[in-house]
């Protein structure tokens, strides 16, 4: 029987025999980013011949690949079977992967179920709590059956006046808008953080609820380029992914016909993500691109208010925030400037 080995990626020629094998495989393309974000990899050996390979990052299991041997399925089996023992170890009883299409039938097989899929990739997740259960346990979602329903799904690092702006103008057109928070914490501001500060600065807008997009809107597990530096390919391949997720599971759910998004002048990842959401949504799901809001002229952003909160220029984004944004920055200032001396980044989204 093969033996499993954890496979230290720092060792030069450990990581090149590793990416070799996944390229004879069909994977590549992928960042150092994505490959340095994984938890653990893991390595199937018969003898000294790698014949399966498998990561975890979060509860995401990933980078998926096996030479079948004489009994077919059971290399893929061993490699599956390792990883989901590792997650449930780490306390996750609900997981997902990014696989070839290859691999989708013999993941539905250990009991995976298909979110989405394209022509080079699937999503499937196993475990529980499943989208269903995540969507139909959403506090006001058997009331908006016979009602217009608009979406907005927001990073909010932090959450700006032009996040604010765009709720408005959703909330004004629709009978209910679900904005829904991005629950990944690869950001300055952490997932809970971002959750009080939208919260708090749409309490007074009483058709929008304020949900957390778990791992089904903008998350590490649905859309990680998003969060890592990639190629165009990539970015667009996992945000087809993620369209289809929300166009096929979340808007028939919650009887959503139009998702609203500012239009994107700045974030080059974001704007190929727009072009996605416009050539899959439709014609189920309306999408309504609306103008960023500005201040003097300039374009309001949370990646400015971030880069103000590094270079102590806080005052030159006071009119960018609303009033629970600014104070929560004014009370929080010296740990926020903390994450930034450790490492954390503030580029991107």
């Amino acid at each position: 029987m093969a033996d499993i080995r954890d496979l230290h990626l720092r060792v030069p020629g450990v990581r090149q025999a590793w990416l070799a094998f996944l390229a004879a495989h069909g994977l590549s393309g992928f960042s150092d980013a994505e490959i340095a974000s994984v938890d653990s990899v893991i390595g199937l050996y018969d003898g000294d011949r790698l014949v399966g390979t498998g990561a975890i990052a979060g509860n995401v299991l990933k980078f998926i690949a096996v030479d079948e041997g004489d009994t077919p399925g059971a290399n893929f089996n061993q490699v599956v079977s390792e990883l989901q023992s590792r997650l449930m170890l780490a306390g996750h009883s609900h997981m997902m992967v990014f696989t070839k299409p290859q691999y989708e039938a013999s993941f539905g097989h250990v009991g995976f179920t298909t979110l989405a899929k394209t022509d080079v990739g699937v999503l499937l997740e196993a475990g529980m709590p499943g989208i269903k259960q995540y969507l139909t346990q959403l506090p006001g979602v058997g009331d908006q059956a016979a009602k217009h329903v608009a979406a907005i799904v927001m990073n909010a690092n932090p959450f700006t006046r032009g996040h604010r702006y765009l709720v408005e103008k959703a909330a004004a057109e629709n009978d209910i808008v679900d904005v829904f928070v991005v629950s990944t914490d690869r950001s300055l501001f952490t997932s809970a953080e971002r959750m009080q500060l939208v919260q708090a600065g749409l309490a007074d807008l009483k058709n929008v609820r304020v949900y957390p997009g778990g791992d089904y809107m903008v998350s590490y597990a649905t859309f990680p380029a998003y969060f890592l530096k990639s190629g165009d390919d990539v970015i667009r391949y996992q945000t087809t992914l993620d369209a289809r997720l929300f166009r096929n599971w979340v808007a028939p759910t919650l009887h959503i016909t139009k998702r609203y998004v500012g239009e994107e002048p700045k974030s080059h990842t974001t704007a190929i993500y727009n072009d996605v959401l416009a050539q899959e949504l439709p014609p189920a799901v309306q999408l309504i691109v609306v103008p960023r809001l500005t201040e003097a002229g300039t374009v309001v952003t949370a990646t400015q208010v971030r880069q103000a909160i590094a270079e102590a220029q806080l005052a030159t984004v006071k009119d960018f925030l609303p009033p629970t944004t600014w104070q929560f920055i004014q009370d929080h200032y010296a740990e926020l400037l903390k994450r930034i001396e450790k490492g954390q980044n503030i580029r991107g989204n």
